[in-house]
């Protein structure tokens, strides 16, 4: 039987995408996009040069509307909000290009990425300048709340990928390991952005920790979903190879929830598997464990669970578009198809 959350979930999925979610909100989009644009810039040609390309190639920008509907969902915008929407997306900008050189990556949004047009010292040294701007922006909001909050998912951001690379050498990761690695990796910028939206319109500490809350959970689902993509992608859903993951030796959700239920030997077979580089008879033969141990149930259903706390953290606001926004947001989360 279909739980009402899935009902409501698979009812958000038919009645539109993230472009009709953040719709009602083009007016505050441009606000922020003419503060990003003036704070990219630099009297340094070759720093201009490589902004102006990050500008024009930019995403969804997904996080500043986070951060504005945020606080939408509490008071009307301020200029800090729109200053503080710009300097998360510097944030995220500055870690996606120093990402981009670890993995040797060579498109970003389909298009050559910094490093591979620049090479790799001035990628680096773009990814820290960005990095030094947003902290500098957040200052400008004159509110040290706001600039602590940035440096702490900055920290995060930071320790959660040394942890992965910790966690991969060794493959020993766990339930609890795998939810502090999401947490800082995914999870932590998303729950600032929402905690940021909040700051900026002088929030109640109660509507404050209830953004943080929800954006926790938004960010931790968000991660199971991408986790449990990559083994429905085995059912054609994505254009990647199934178990990208599991060949790139990452242990996540799915296989941990089947490891729990399946005795040594079996988790001892998978783990060399993964160890030695996955093949693609290996990927078969993992595939059919995870779901002969219900590890894509076990996974989905928590994801869910997770969700739904997420939208009960934000149940203290007053009934507004907004609010209705980031419900139908976490919704949308676990049935997107990519």
């Amino acid at each position: 039987m279909q739980t009402q959350s899935e009902s409501m979930a698979n009812n958000t999925a038919k009645s539109g995408d993230l472009k009709k979610i953040f719709a009602p909100y083009r007016d505050d989009l441009k606000h922020y996009e003419q503060h990003f644009s003036e704070v990219m810039r630099s009297d340094i040609k070759l720093v201009d040069q490589v902004a102006k390309y990050i500008v024009k190639h930019k995403g969804k920008q997904f996080r500043p509307l986070l951060l504005m509907v945020s606080a939408r969902a509490i008071s009307e915008p301020t200029a800090a909000t729109y200053t503080t929407a710009a300097v998360v997306e510097l944030l995220h900008t500055a870690t996606l290009v120093h990402d981009d050189v670890l993995d040797n990556s060579e498109l970003r949004r389909g298009f050559k990425t910094i490093h591979k047009i620049w090479k790799n010292k001035i990628a680096i040294l773009m990814g820290d300048y960005l990095l030094a701007k947003s902290l500098i922006a957040a200052t400008e909001t004159g509110s040290l709340r706001i600039m602590n909050t940035i440096a702490t998912v900055a920290k995060r951001l930071i320790q959660g990928e040394i942890f992965e690379i910790q966690k991969t050498r060794n493959l020993d990761l766990n339930e609890k390991d795998y939810f502090r690695l999401i947490g800082d990796k995914t999870a932590s910028l998303i729950s600032a952005c929402c905690e940021l939206g909040a700051l900026t319109v002088n929030a109640t500490e109660a509507q404050c920790q209830a953004m943080k809350d929800f954006g926790e959970n938004l960010g931790l689902a968000f991660q199971i979903k991408d986790d449990l993509l990559d083994y429905e992608s085995s059912s054609g859903i994505l254009g990647k190879p199934a178990l990208a993951d599991v060949q790139d030796k990452k242990v996540t959700l799915p296989l941990l929830y089947a490891f729990a239920s399946a005795d040594e030997k079996e988790r001892k077979q998978i783990s060399s598997m993964i160890k030695k580089g996955a093949s693609k008879k290996d990927t078969h033969y993992i595939l059919d464990f995870v779901k002969s141990q219900e590890g894509i149930e076990k996974a989905r259903a928590k994801a869910y669970e997770i969700k739904d706390k997420a939208i009960e953290s934000i149940s203290i606001l007053p009934e507004s578009e907004a609010r209705t926004s980031l419900e139908n947001l976490a919704e949308f989360v676990l049935n997107r198809t990519k």
